[in-house]
């Protein structure tokens, strides 16, 4: 396989073959991000990815999960992902879903009937960074898209059939506007309904904008105790009519919590109210992203 500069993935992809059609990410301005800051985006060559799939279809007996890398790979026009999706198909029989990271914005631009034509070709599940249902929030982490677009274009892949896999940063607007980002951001949920939900903790990696803010004292972060307690104030904002699955099980994350939506909201909102009475946190030094 090959790849071009650092390659990263949700975590629930970890035994999934990567596959980059993409690199880097078509926006690549988000405050707090440092994932594609070393690559300037383009599409590569329809016969490379050909190649990469036909070398690992050589060289592994089973690949039961795909992963389209790079930041956003729906953002490629239907013309250009089907070829993808019916070579994995016709050469990959025992593949049980084929996944991508998307941008709101790529849902919104494509037809409900070629959102569904990808589906029905085997793409399942998009992941879409949120980050928070704060419009404020938004703007001031340059994240290109508004609140009304996330939720629209969660709304339209969870439409064509496909999943879609939400994630929301705890501490992303600092001590400031911690209370507007978790009650929009339960709001947001609500709204969207997205079949999964992943909610991670702020890490500020030195060379992104945003470590700037926190140098000069314009944005302050949250303790762990304080994370939270955001975190119970989203949940309590929380109010979906069908499942959704709820991990704030990462690496990052203060408490691992693990649930479904609704079923589990009030037991895993003790769990955080037992986690700080007790301050039962996970040490700063064992957190990473």
């Amino acid at each position: 396989m090959r790849y071009e500069g650092n390659i990263f993935r949700p975590p629930s992809e970890a035994y999934s073959l990567l596959v980059q059609v993409t690199v880097g990410c078509t926006h690549n301005k988000c405050t707090f991000c440092s994932m594609y800051k070393d690559k300037q985006f383009h599409i590569r060559k329809l016969d490379d990815i050909l190649e990469d799939l036909a070398w690992a279809r050589r060289h592994y007996a089973r690949v039961e999960r795909i992963f389209l890398c790079d930041g956003d790979a729906l953002a490629l026009s239907v013309n250009k992902l089907m070829p993808i999706l019916n070579y994995i198909r016709e050469n990959f029989p025992e593949c049980e879903r084929v996944t991508a990271y998307a941008r709101a914005e790529d849902a919104l631009r494509k037809t409900d009937e070629e959102l569904k034509q990808l589906y029905e070709a085997g793409l399942t599940m998009a992941y879409v960074g949120a980050e928070s249902g704060s419009e404020k929030v938004l703007e001031d982490i340059h994240k290109g898209e508004t609140r009304q677009q996330l939720i629209d274009g969660v709304k339209k892949i969870e439409a064509s059939g496909m999943k879609a896999s939400v994630t929301f940063i705890s501490g992303l607007a600092g001590k400031a506007g911690w209370e507007e980002h978790a009650i929009e951001s339960g709001k947001m949920i609500s709204e969207m309904s997205p079949s999964y939900v992943a909610l991670l903790t702020l890490i500020v990696d030195p060379s992104v904008p945003m470590a700037k803010d926190i140098e000069s004292g314009k944005m302050e972060l949250l303790s762990a105790e304080e994370v939270m307690k955001e975190t119970l104030l989203m949940l309590e904002n929380t109010n979906v009519t069908r499942k959704c699955v709820f991990r704030s099980n990462h690496a990052s994350n203060y408490l691992s919590l693990k649930g479904n939506l609704p079923d589990d909201k009030e037991r895993m909102m003790e769990q955080i109210r037992e986690a700080m009475s007790n301050h039962m946190f996970k040490d700063e030094m064992f957190r990473a992203l």
